[in-house]
């Protein structure tokens, strides 16, 4: 691939290198969340605490995890995938020498809170992938980032232990730092930064609201154990959580240059995959969580086997290499059968686990091979998820879109943990040994809680559009020239190629005023689609090209005729694309047949709501900017005589007339013909 700036292609880094550094990043986050779990039941008398205060070391990396995610997935984007990346690396860096270096509750609940920002690298590094991959080498790579989410867990556990009973427990903030320097060094000799990259303002707002409103929610579903679930606070938060988010959606809607593109995440693919997400999520860790407890409950329970914290997460050790064995195989399903169908296999797969799980539970070889197939499952879901919604996404939005992909699934972990914890609670019963356990009948309740969760999530992607051919964004061949259906990118780059080239430009309206969350559409000639944008409040779209050249680029706007045109795309900044003119609703007033001139015209959603008034010319004639699309009422006003009429019609996205006559009130409607204008220099093409 070339641009203008370069006369040959230059070579990135080696593509395994870069997928191995991003996929042990992933690694890192999975430790981070894991590895003081063995610990939490001695904390309280190591930090001279309750058990309820210990717990905030979970809580406040589950609450940092979640609030950060969406804003520096956003910043990602902004400013730059690999600059992001850095900075949270710096964050466990630092997180993790605050643990290593007190004794008190505080200092090491802060640092674990600055290592849970380490859960931002995930959504970032899938996105990099995006960006710097080979075409045939995304779907592996995505694969593979996701898959060590379930080997850093499986080995945190038992490596938690091992550094816990033969070293001081602050050898375990030592490890993790030590582990994110490594990495550190690595993303600064390895990963290069992306190219692709979105122009314009932070949402300061939107990143405050949306915080809020994720620290109350999750803060009332991860202490509800503690709390209770009617507790007054537990309530309150919900409620606040409920309020300040009714506040924050017309917020994103509002804005140009949302930290949320409501309106992209609303999408089929999207809202479907992210609805699906929850419920996956839920079920992985209902998984994970109860096949670790189940195991090192005390024989005297009837299925427990009294594992000790080491053993147990040998036991859970080939789970985590299962999920990353399946990666290639992951990736080679949604290549041939498309991500839709994998999501829902993996997510039937885990149901399939859970419903073994409640039957098969008398030896620990049963437990390991039932939460193994659920595993399975988890590795063919997650691997599936980022590709239908980077599918779906313009590219520069991949780094916000996953990231809001990954919070939700955090929302379902979180709520796993605090069903589980809520089942246990209310379904306890003594031991032999004086001790208390929860029955098998919960154990139970929970796996079939799990079936459900992984079986609606199935469903909800059953509902997903199917593509009409299985080529996948970023999942073509190298080289691959076939059309795609219309809709899906075709981008294929070469073995170590830099990324595309990133076409920046503006839409504004006749008298040069910018129109914000028009969208910006290239295809190529031959109509396979390329990339989309929405505009910000400067009325300015990015675009990521495979290359330059000619291309066809369409701009739509509510209000306004669309343009298009074939435009040669050979550089950074293209000229303004002039939307030059307005959809009208428009039509003349008469009295008898005769001219009506100087009387009101207002008109009003069926369901009451304003929408626009004027006053009809000498000759009759009026007109109504054309409003969105619907059912509304326009009603004439003769001031002089006192006399009105109204009449119902229905507006379609194209300009409309509405003739009436205030005396008899029969109205005349018409489609009026779009003159076709001459289009801007820039888009020598058409608009109607």
């Amino acid at each position: 691939m070339r641009s203008p700036e370069q006369g040959e292609v230059r070579r990135a880094p080696s593509t395994n290198l870069i997928i191995t550094v991003l996929a042990l990043c992933g690694t890192l986050v999975s430790l981070q969340q894991t590895l003081v779990l063995p610990l939490l039941p001695d904390f309280p008398a190591i930090l001279n605490t309750s058990s309820d205060n210990a717990s905030w070391l979970v809580t406040i990396t589950l609450l940092t995890a979640a609030v950060g995610t969406p804003i520096v997935s956003r910043l990602a984007d902004m400013f730059g995938k690999r600059l992001m990346l850095i900075i949270c690396m710096w964050a466990v860096i630092i997180g993790s020498l605050i643990g290593a270096l007190s004794t008190s509750l505080a200092l090491v609940i802060v640092g674990r809170g600055l290592a849970g920002l380490g859960a931002c690298l995930v959504p970032v590094g899938i996105s990099i992938m995006r960006d710097h991959l080979p075409a045939d080498k995304v779907g592996s790579g995505v694969a593979l980032m996701s898959a060590t989410l379930g080997i850093g867990g499986a080995v945190g556990m038992p490596l938690a232990g091992v550094i816990y009973q033969s070293m001081d427990w602050h050898a375990l903030f030592y490890v993790s730092g030590g582990f994110a320097v490594i990495m550190l060094i690595a993303v600064h000799a390895v990963v290069p930064e992306s190219t692709v990259k979105t122009r314009g303002s932070f949402d300061y707002l939107g990143a405050i609201l949306l915080s809020i409103a994720l620290t109350c929610f999750l803060l009332a579903v991860s202490k509800a154990g503690t709390w209770g679930w009617t507790a007054p606070l537990t309530l309150s938060l919900l409620v606040a959580a409920a309020l300040v988010l009714a506040a924050w959606v017309p917020w994103e809607l509002r804005t140009g240059q949302p930290l949320v593109d409501i309106r992209t995440s609303t999408r089929r693919t999207v809202l479907l995959t992210n609805a699906a997400s929850v419920l996956v999520g839920f079920a992985m860790f209902a998984n994970f969580l109860t096949a670790a407890q189940q195991v090192q409950m005390p024989r005297e329970t009837g299925y427990g086997f009294g594992l000790s914290v080491v053993a147990t997460g040998l036991a859970m050790l080939p789970s985590g290499i299962l999920m990353v064995l399946m990666s290639p195989v992951s990736a080679s399903f949604i290549r041939r059968f498309g991500p839709r169908a994998v999501l829902i296999a993996g997510s039937l797969v885990m149901a399939v686990g859970f419903v073994l799980r409640s039957l098969l539970h008398g030896s620990v070889t049963e437990v390991m091979v039932t939460s193994g197939i659920a595993s399975l499952g988890t590795a063919l879901a997650f691997a599936a998820m980022p590709t239908l919604i980077m599918r779906a996404v313009p590219i520069t939005e991949t780094a916000s879109a996953n990231g809001l992909n990954t919070l939700l699934r955090s929302i379902g972990t979180s709520s796993a943990s605090a069903m589980v914890a809520a089942v246990f609670a209310a379904s306890m019963m003594p031991t032999s040994t004086g001790e208390v356990a929860p029955t098998l009948a919960a154990y139970q309740l929970v796996f079939w809680a799990g079936a459900a969760a992984a079986l609606g999530g199935a469903l909800i992607a059953a509902f997903i559009r199917r593509p009409a051919r299985a080529i996948e964004t970023g999942m073509e061949p190298a080289g691959a020239t076939a059309p795609a259906p219309a809709g899906e990118r075709t981008h294929v780059k070469p073995e170590g190629a830099l990324p595309e080239l990133i076409v920046r430009g503006r839409v504004v309206g006749p008298e040069g005023r910018a129109l914000r969350q028009a969208v910006a559409t290239v295809l190529h000639p031959d109509g396979r689609h390329v990339d989309w944008g929405r505009t910000d409040n400067e009325g300015r779209y990015t675009l990521a090209l495979p290359e330059s050249g000619s291309y066809l680029l369409v701009v739509s706007a509510e209000g306004w005729a669309p343009q298009s045109g074939l435009v040669d795309l050979e550089s950074e900044d293209v000229e303004n694309v002039v939307m030059n003119r307005r959809l009208l609703l428009s039509g003349h007033i008469t009295d008898e047949g005769r001219p009506l001139g100087e009387v009101m015209v207002s008109l009003i959603k069926h369901s009451g709501e304003y929408a626009g008034t004027t006053t009809a010319d000498p000759d009759g004639g009026y007109e109504i900017g054309l409003p969105p699309a619907g059912r509304y009422v326009l009603t004439v006003v003769d001031h002089a005589s006192g006399r009105t009429r109204s009449r119902a019609l229905t507006v379609l996205s194209t300009s409309t007339t509405l003739d009436v006559d205030i005396a008899t009130g029969i109205p005349r409607p018409m489609e009026r013909p779009e003159p076709v204008p001459t289009g801007p220099r820039s888009m020598k093409g058409s608009s109607g």
